[in-house]
């Protein structure tokens, strides 16, 4: 039996870089991971995924030229071997700087394995057994594959195996209409392909406001994207040119399909009954507002806990534990404002609570809009698609979320973001004096226009 003063169990934005920290302060740790360094994010989430969206726009944006005076004779082609290969080389660049960072680490021993709890304190990977006192779990999630009629009859694509696809799909169908889905359905329309998104639900990204959802909807139809909601008795077929795709109001030709109907922890496999380790319905792990699990002396961090399914959520679950184990702080998961972006084109920036949430809270609220072609730079850009909004608390003046639905809102978002975390009310900043032609000036506007509701 080995024995370390930590072992990490999977190498996402989470485990990593605690690992990192307990080694700093002259500990062991066995950092265990079953197949890549840097988890979903860097292997089949964030980074490829997003390298994949900016080849996409490239194209629309070349696709467009003349709109701007600047013709590009032809038709615009795609050559999906380099679309790839480009998303291929971001990620094994990040993986492989991963590789060399701990390699160069004394304290740290990377083993490649699959880790099965034999109990609390006690682990098992490729025939050997080893014991730490403190225990991290950062494992993960991946795609979850629904019962359908049909489904085991075709090959279908994942999110995770669809970043490997070298070749364009004549017609690509994606099973439902959240984020993951849109942002596939968005880049493989840029790319060529037709794309019809085929949601169960009445909404696309049914987490936001229904102004949010019917703007989303908008944007991806005026690229031609089909869109079915409200879809139900959904099945497949093989066809003679790819597969059968039917609903109770439509038949969707398609060469292939995306299957984007959420995510499951990788917590089914852990041996966690062995450890005693509690877990939800879901397969989430239970962890207090300091990321420790029923049992002592075991951590769950990232996507596995159900607290956050975000690379920055994860990141901010190591932030807490370092500070709470390492530094003597006192830092809570609760007191986390939740942030995200939907990478379409333009991008969905949010923070905090939609408007059903600040209704539904009982708050006095305050609520301000405006669209995007009332923006300056947008306007300079072309892009006007999308609006701005932003609610307030009518009471304490504090801001309670906002959405900005546009161009360069995954971005803009962050000036709400950081008042949010300072605690800074709405009337403070409407004194800002912020750069022009941008569109985070017209933020003091937007605050300025907030009426009750």
């Amino acid at each position: 039996m080995k024995s370390f003063d930590a072992i990490v169990i999977g190498a996402g934005q989470a485990g990593p870089f605690l690992a990192a920290r307990i080694v700093e302060k002259g500990m062991k740790v066995a950092l265990i991971e079953r197949k890549f360094l840097g988890g979903t994010c860097v292997n089949a989430g964030c980074m490829p995924t997003k390298t994949l969206v900016a080849s996409a726009r490239a194209a629309h944006v070349a696709r467009n030229g003349a709109v701007y005076g600047v013709n590009i004779g032809g038709e615009i082609a795609i050559d999906m071997k380099v679309v790839r290969a480009r998303a291929e080389t971001v990620t094994l660049n990040a993986r492989d700087g991963l590789i060399g960072w701990f390699a160069g680490m004394d304290g740290m021993t990377v083993i490649y394995g699959h880790a099965r709890f034999e109990d609390p304190k006690t682990v098992s990977v490729n025939g050997e057994t080893l014991t730490a006192p403190r225990i991290f779990l950062n494992v993960g999630a991946r795609p979850v594959i629904p019962d359908l009629p049909g489904i085991n009859d075709i090959d279908y694509l994942t999110s995770t195996s669809i970043i490997y696809l070298d070749r364009l799909p004549r017609h690509l169908a994606v099973i439902g209409g959240s984020y993951i889905g849109l942002e596939f359905a968005q880049m493989y329309r840029r790319f060529g392909a037709e794309v019809s998104v085929i949601e169960h639900g009445p909404k696309l990204a049914s987490r936001e406001d229904e102004d949010i959802s019917d703007a989303i909807a908008d944007v991806l139809r005026s690229e031609g994207i089909d869109i079915h909601t409200g879809a139900s008795d959904i099945a497949f077929a093989r066809s003679r040119d790819g597969i059968t795709v039917a609903t109770d109001s439509a038949r969707i030709d398609a060469s292939h399909v995306l299957i984007a109907t959420g995510r499951k922890p990788n917590t089914d496999d852990l041996g966690l009954d062995a450890a005693g380790v509690i877990t939800d319905k879901h397969g989430y792990i239970t962890v207090d507002d300091s990321l420790a699990t029923n049992v002592d002396g075991i951590w769950a961090l990232g996507d596995c806990n159900g607290r956050g399914a975000f690379t920055h959520t994860s990141y901010n679950d190591f932030e807490i534990a370092a500070a709470n184990l390492l530094d003597g702080d006192d830092r809570k998961v609760s007191s986390r404002i939740l942030a995200y972006a939907l990478y379409i084109d333009p991008p969905l920036g949010r923070v905090g609570m939609t408007e059903k949430q600040a209704r539904a809270s009982g708050r006095k609220i305050m609520i301000s809009t405006r669209p995007m072609s009332r923006v300056g730079r947008a306007n300079e850009r072309g892009e006007t698609k999308g609006f701005m909004k932003v609610i307030a608390d009518a009471e304490t003046k504090k801001i309670l979320g906002a959405a900005i639905l546009g161009i360069e809102g995954d971005e803009v978002i962050h000036g709400i973001i950081d008042a949010m975390n300072a605690g800074t009310t709405y009337p403070a900043l409407q004194w800002s004096v912020p750069i022009h032609p941008t569109v985070s000036e017209l933020i003091p506007t937007l605050l300025g226009d907030l009426k009750p509701v």
